[in-house]
């Protein structure tokens, strides 16, 4: 199903460029920009993961550097049924983790320094879980390609306004468009249609990760209490994340209309229902 989804993702934002394309030249906007989109699919889909964790400046983690993280994720990953994935860390403030990789045997997980301050051992363990999750349900390539693209996209329709308003596009034939206000438009248009690409992939994603990061962990409140900790010092930092990435976070670091995750109280509700049917625990 997620191959499904990975390919629809692919060629609805190669739709989006090649929309771009037509409106910023014409016919040979439309080849260029197709042109463009390939070689984006290529590096999406071999490098994103790389890409990302460049991004955000991550190191990595070795047993020798943070024994007791290695070997829980070690622990974890058992638990899972997973080979171990690679260990990062951000040196932010800001609270967070996520997962990246085009497939289980070419995973990383990355958490911030901010994370590993405030939360306790049950939490870091629930959210380790919640992000190996994603990468048991074959979650991360659909996420990492989406950040990657969908970032590219926002790029170059920002690109394209730049261009329209100081005069700098033209057609080479009737049907393609020089008109600055369609111009303007469809660049607006196709960036936002990136970001809703994005949160359509999120939202019951996560609740899922939630649920099977649970399982794995046997321990639904670590979790939850994660969630919880990391909603406050999200709200309390004020960090500067790139917007084409904010969904592939445990909490998503953006606010309001840029929320690509559903809400925190529900995915706490969620798991303290569950807590209420595994009292062994």
């Amino acid at each position: 199903m997620n191959w499904t989804k990975t390919f629809l993702l692919m060629g609805t934002l190669t739709a989006l460029l090649v929309l771009i394309g037509k409106w910023v030249a014409g016919t040979n906007g439309m080849i260029l920009f197709l042109g463009l989109a390939g070689v984006m699919n290529f590096v999406s889909y071999w490098y994103s993961d790389k890409i990302v964790l460049k991004m955000y400046g991550a190191q990595p983690i070795t047993e020798t550097d943070s024994p007791q993280l290695y070997g829980m994720v070690e622990r974890l990953t058992q638990q899972a049924g997973l080979p171990m994935p690679k260990l990062y860390l951000m040196n932010t403030d800001m609270p967070n983790a996520f997962a990246t990789g085009r497939n289980p045997d070419h995973a990383a997980v990355a958490v911030t320094s901010g994370l590993m301050r405030i939360l306790d051992r049950d939490e870091v363990e629930g959210v380790i879980a919640h992000e190996l999750a994603h990468v048991k349900n074959r979650d991360i390539l659909i996420g990492t390609i989406a950040a990657t693209m969908a970032g590219a996209i926002m790029m170059i329709a920002n690109w394209a306004r730049f261009a329209a308003i100081f005069g700098g596009m033209s057609s080479d034939d009737d049907d393609g468009g020089s008109n600055i206000l369609v111009v303007l438009i469809v660049s607006i248009v196709a960036a936002f249609a990136a970001f809703l690409v994005q949160m359509a992939i999120s939202r019951s994603r996560e609740f899922q990760a939630d649920r099977t990061g649970a399982e794995i962990t046997g321990h639904p409140l670590g979790l939850a209490n994660a969630l919880l900790k990391l909603e406050r010092g999200n709200q309390l930092i004020q960090a500067e994340p790139v917007p084409a990435t904010a969904h592939m976070f445990i909490i998503n670091p953006l606010k309001g209309m840029f929320s690509t995750h559903p809400s925190t109280e529900d995915r706490v509700a969620r798991l303290q229902m569950m807590a209420q049917e595994m009292p062994a625990y």
